[in-house]
Order: structure tokens, then C-alpha cells, then sequence
């Protein structure tokens, strides 16, 4: 027995192994700096359309130093600073932003807007364009927003075998930025013997964050009895990383915080594995290895991987002088 031994038993350390690379990216860190950097050098009120980030605790912080976070431009006042979120808005969004006059600071995430440019060269192109992605997702939804054309959303391979297209009709696609890897790659494997003439980024529109985590836990996975992503319910990259973790035989959950950690989760583990999604901060993973402190000893290592460099510049009306 471990995790989760008698009272008065005596308890070998848990090995509690972390990650790596976990946590914030560099579209998160952006993204959260420019609501930062409003909220210093504006006297406007700051408002920001959906969540930020996919993260309840940036969220409050956030909050809780003056930022406003609404769903619709209707739900801002005139003298506003508007802040698009890091997963981008539709053509919509942006008129009528501009149609109030507001002034708008964009925090999509450069790598979301690398999609929506490719896109467009797809249309350009004459071609019929194929959104691999969820449905309902602020992503989705930006990057459908963002063509002026048809755009077919599919989900799994099923979708493109329903698709009512004829064989050799000229196809692209491009991905939701937070998949899974495989995943996505089996549905564009299904999109290769549906059409013969197709054309896309095989899975490079997947962020370098999102491979790189996800690399991880399966890397987590071959030496760990449980794993714990920490992150949002509502955050698909993390949701993701649960799931890999699962599909590799590992139980694995996602809880936002320590307080949500359950001591059956990890009963009789002798190693704890923990990541954490894009938008977690990592103040959130020493929490869950403080909840895990309470019910054994445990050591903490962290296991070998990429060091993220990766930074994004600032919109230039943020820029220090």
C-alpha cells in the first residue's frame, strides 16, 4: 500500500514524476500578457470577449485585477478596449467591433491565425475546404468565421465518409490547432482515400505545444501508475492529454486543482505521473503535488524533454518604448 496507506502504517515515497514540457505555451503567455499590459496602460475599461485562456484561475486573476470577460461585443461599452481571446473571432466579431469603434487589441494566438491564412489560400486556390476540428469549439467557430466561403467541419473518419463530394473534387483541409496527433491523422488518412486530389498540412497545423505535450504523456505513460492532467473541463488540448493517457492503458483524470484530487485516484500508485494543458499555470501542478504531499510522502522528478523557447511578440500598441 501506498498512496492512500492505513493510519500508522509506514508509507514509501510516492515518485511523483512531472511532465515535460507541461503547462503555458507561448500563445497562452501572450494571450494572458496582453490582457496584462491593457489593464497597465489603459484607463479605458478592459473587456475581453469569451475566456482568455481556457483556465478558471488566469480567468479570476485576471478578473480580479479589473478585466471584464463578456461573450458578445454587444455587452461592451463604447470607450472599451475590446481583447479577442487566444482562439480567435469570426469576420463578424471583428465588424462589429469596428463598427463600435472600440478599440481592439487581438490575442489570437499566431499559430490559430497561421490556420485561418492558410485557409484562405485554399479558397483561393478553388478548393473545397475541410475543417478537421469540434464542433461548438471558440476555434472552430473563429476559424469557420474567418472564410468567406463553405467550410465542411468534420470530426472523425465517419464524417468523411459521409461527405457528399465526388471523388475528384479539388480538397483541403486544415486542423483545430489542440487535437490529438493520431486522431487527426487517421482522419486525414480517410480524407486521402476519399478524394484524389487533396491537398493540406498533414498534422504541422497542430501547435508545436500541443505535439510536444502530448509526446509527453505518452513518454509519461510507460513509467507511471496514474497520470493527472491538470487543467480546464472546457480546455480541449488538455482534454486531449487525459485521453492519450487513457488510450495508453494508464487511468488517467483531469481535475483543475488540488482540491479535486480524490485519494482512489491514485490508490496504491507507487508512481504519479502529472502534466498539465497549455493554458494551466504552473502554480495549479504545485497545488496538485501539495494534495498529494497530505496523503504520503511522495518525490518529485521530472522527466526529461524539450525545453519550449518559443515566444510571440506583443501587439505593437503594447510594446514598452
Amino acid at each position: 500500500m501506498t498512496v492512500g496507506a492505513p493510519q500508522g502504517a509506514i508509507r514509501p515515497a510516492v515518485q511523483v514524476i512531472l511532465a515535460q514540457p507541461r503547462g503555458f505555451c507561448a500563445g497562452v503567455v501572450r494571450a494572458i500578457e496582453i490582457v496584462n499590459r491593457a489593464l497597465q496602460k489603459s484607463d479605458a475599461p478592459i473587456y475581453v470577449r469569451h475566456e482568455i485562456v481556457h483556465n478558471k484561475h488566469v480567468v479570476d486573476s485576471l478578473r480580479a485585477k479589473g478585466a471584464r470577460f463578456v461573450e458578445s461585443i454587444s455587452e461592451m461599452p463604447d470607450d472599451a478596449v475590446a481583447i479577442f481571446s487566444a482562439h480567435g473571432v469570426s469576420q463578424h466579431v471583428e465588424g462589429q467591433a469596428r463598427e463600435r469603434g472600440l478599440a481592439v487589441l487581438d490575442a489570437t494566438c499566431p499559430l490559430v491565425t497561421k490556420v485561418h491564412n492558410q485557409a484562405r489560400r485554399y479558397i483561393a486556390q478553388g478548393r473545397t475546404l475541410v475543417l478537421i476540428g469540434h464542433a461548438g469549439h471558440p476555434e472552430v467557430e473563429g476559424t469557420m468565421g474567418q472564410i468567406s466561403a463553405p467550410v465542411t467541419l468534420v470530426q472523425t473518419e465517419e464524417d468523411v465518409d459521409m461527405l457528399d463530394l465526388p471523388a475528384d473534387t479539388p480538397v483541403a483541409y486544415v486542423t483545430q490547432t489542440t487535437l490529438s496527433v493520431d486522431d487527426t491523422r487517421g482522419i486525414i488518412d480517410a480524407l486521402k482515400r476519399r478524394f484524389s486530389d487533396l491537398v493540406g498540412p498533414e498534422t504541422r497545423d497542430i501547435c508545436y505545444a500541443t505535439q510536444n505535450r502530448q509526446t509527453a504523456v505518452r513518454e509519461l505513460s510507460k513509467i507511471v501508475d496514474v497520470i493527472l492532467v491538470v487543467g480546464a473541463k472546457n480546455s480541449s488540448n488538455s482534454n486531449r492529454l487525459r485521453e492519450i493517457g487513457s488510450e495508453a492503458g494508464i487511468p488517467s483524470y483531469l481535475i483543475a486543482d488540488g482540491s479535486e484530487l480524490d485519494a482512489d485516484m491514485v490508490r496504491d500508485a507507487r508512481a504519479i505521473g502529472i502534466t498539465a494543458g497549455a493554458s494551466a499555470p504552473e502554480v495549479l501542478v504545485d497545488d496538485v503535488v501539495e494534495a498529494l504531499r497530505r496523503l504520503a510522502p511522495v518525490e518529485v522528478s521530472v522527466l526529461p524533454g524539450p525545453e519550449e523557447t518559443i515566444e510571440f511578440r506583443l501587439p505593437p500598441q503594447l510594446m514598452s518604448p
